[in-house]
């Protein structure tokens, strides 16, 4: 919540406390020199209004003279965030991609001013490595200021017991999306607010768009609709490519794509980073000695796709792919439909769920399929559970073993040797409160509104024992999201989408391939459709190999779009 007329540091929030000439720099008069070609110099006069929340595809402001204030605006009044005078400019990271503002802009002193717009801020961007490196570190950390700040427009009211509260919160945080949240079991001011604005139980979560529209128990389509968090995007053009997927795979195949030219449009169903990005930390990414989180990964992977141009439709799920015709098309759940000469998949996995009675009743209330910060407040000081015995589960167990009490680790196989990196065992091993159990099964859930009971079985004893332990972790083995392709793409007898070499004659249509050319090595049994990652028969399930091959089909991707360009010109 914030005080009419309150003014904050933005620099000054948790990790940012030292990186305040990174976040506002004064530009020097050469580089704003070389910033004139790019801009139009107009006077502003103070009380003008240059932006209002919800705003979109604004231009970024380099203040010449006077000054610029940056407001956020919530529900009790405004609060000042920063004050841009002469070489300061405006921006954070929805200025680069031409979605909705988040903060009122305006003008604090009459003064001259320089209005670049997103796609010149885009050229400078690719082709000023001095000025691109400068304004893109200071949009990502004011975008971090503004996350760890907890003030704004955007309110989630919700219980830590709920399941939707916690989709909600995922879905936000892992679209690095500001915004508060208020537990009405905790929090005297959610409650306050609850009564204010007369909302049931039934009600909740609801999510306070821009202070104003009360969204009640939300799908993600609509608070990404409320929020303004997809660019306004031509749906009748045809692009050269469009990746399925914004998982490292379907994210890689993007920033290699567009910087080298092609038209690209990436589809996510509900949040970057797929199954990496529900990941505590990645230790064995190349270049990351010290590890990185699957969301930091992914944030950054999201900023160089878009850097470059790609285009990011988020909680944009694809729900059939009509392959008959060329152009490609593919059909959203939310009416209508994109075309795409090219198409890469990159949908990735899903967690597959324990065989249960139960098991789909407390997910997201007890039961969980990734262990992030969010998850981890959630079982604070508790015991908990994972199952599983890969590195996913390893890298959970180690981090919730920061803040849980005992971490119960069950495992169906007699030990992690075969299943999991030895850095991670080594640490299993030597973390004291993460208890290892070998040859154990869950058999049984209990609860009423939430998971309350846990019962297990070792096979060496035979007995069933039940404890009182109310979250569970589930990362045991996945299933391919290939649900929408049934019929179009040729899938191996686990749904896996089959790709070159693998691709057996039959599903080969020599109607559609001719008699000289065999699909590429990524591509499916249509021409032109490829697939990259965990989606794929075959695929070794690591980051950085989903990342290796969600680059390397590009020039495959190239190579398809000039035959066909050279078929086009020939007929």
């Amino acid at each position: 919540m914030t005080d009419s007329g309150k003014t904050f540091d933005l620099a000054s929030q948790g990790s940012l406390a030292t990186r305040r000439e990174q976040m506002f720099p004064a530009l020097s008069p050469t580089q704003l020199a070389r910033l004139q070609r790019y801009g139009q110099r107009r006077a502003i006069r103070a009380g003008e209004i240059l932006a209002e929340p919800g705003d979109r595809g604004l231009p970024m402001w380099v203040v010449l003279s006077g000054c610029i204030e940056v407001i956020q605006v919530g529900m009790t009044g405004e609060t000042t965030v920063v004050t841009h005078t002469a070489g300061g400019f405006s921006g954070e990271m929805s200025t680069l991609r031409g979605i909705s503002t988040m903060v009122r802009m305006r003008v604090g002193a009459d003064g001259e001013a320089l209005q670049i717009d997103e796609n010149c801020l885009r050229t400078i961007v690719q082709t000023d490595p001095e000025l691109g490196e400068l304004f893109l570190r200071a949009f990502i950390l004011r975008r971090v200021g503004l996350i760890e700040s907890h003030v704004g427009d955007v309110i989630l009211l919700g219980s830590s017991h709920s399941a939707d509260t916690l989709r909600l919160q995922q879905f936000l945080t892992r679209n690095t999306y500001p915004f508060l949240y208020l537990d009405v079991h905790d929090d005297a001011t959610a409650r306050e607010l609850q009564e204010r604005l007369k909302l049931k139980a039934g009600d909740l979560p609801v999510v306070l768009c821009r202070g104003v529209v009360a969204l009640k128990n939300p799908s993600t389509e609509e608070v990404a609709a409320c929020l303004g968090m997809n660019q306004s995007i031509d749906d009748r053009r045809v692009r050269d490519l469009i990746v399925v997927g914004a998982g490292p795979a379907g994210l890689a195949a993007a920033v290699y794509g567009a910087s080298e030219g092609l038209d690209v449009l990436v589809l996510e169903t509900g949040t970057p980073g797929g199954q990496a990005g529900s990941s505590s930390k990645i230790e064995n990414y190349l270049g990351f000695p010290t590890g990185i989180s699957g969301l930091a990964l992914a944030g950054r992977a999201l900023v160089q796709a878009q850097k470059f141009g790609a285009e990011i439709r988020t909680a944009s799920p694809a729900v059939r792919l009509h392959c008959g015709d060329r152009p490609y098309a593919i059909e959203l759940t939310a009416g209508g439909s994109v075309k795409g000469r090219c198409i890469v998949l990159a949908s990735g996995v899903e967690y597959r769920q324990l065989n249960l009675e139960n098991a789909a009743r407390f997910l997201g209330a007890g039961i969980y399929y990734g262990a992030t910060a969010t998850e981890a407040r959630r079982c604070h000081g508790d015991e908990v559970v994972v199952v599983g015995g890969g590195n996913s589960a390893g890298q959970a167990a180690v981090f919730l073993a920061g803040t849980s009490r005992v971490v119960h680790m069950l495992i169906r196989s007699q030990g992690l040797a075969d299943t999991m990196s030895s850095y991670l065992i080594r640490r299993i091993q030597e973390t004291p409160n993460i208890e290892l159990h070998v040859n154990t099964q869950i058999t049984s859930f209990e609860g009423t509104d939430e998971l309350e009971r846990v019962t297990w079985r070792t096979s060496s004893s035979g007995a069933a024992q039940t404890f009182p332990i109310r979250h569970v972790f589930l990362m045991t083995g996945a299933v391919p999201s290939t649900h929408w392709l049934s019929g179009c793409i040729a899938l191996n007898e686990k749904s896996f989408i089959l790709t070159g070499p693998d691709l057996p004659t039959q599903s080969i249509d020599p109607g559609l391939w001719g008699a000289d050319r065999r699909p590429e090595f990524f591509e499916t049994s249509r021409p032109g459709v490829f697939a990259v990652g965990d989606v794929r028969c075959g695929s070794v399930k690591r980051v950085a190999a989903a990342v290796g091959e969600g680059s390397a089909c590009i020039q495959q991707v190239h190579l398809v779009l000039g035959m066909e360009a050279k078929q086009s010109i020939a007929g």
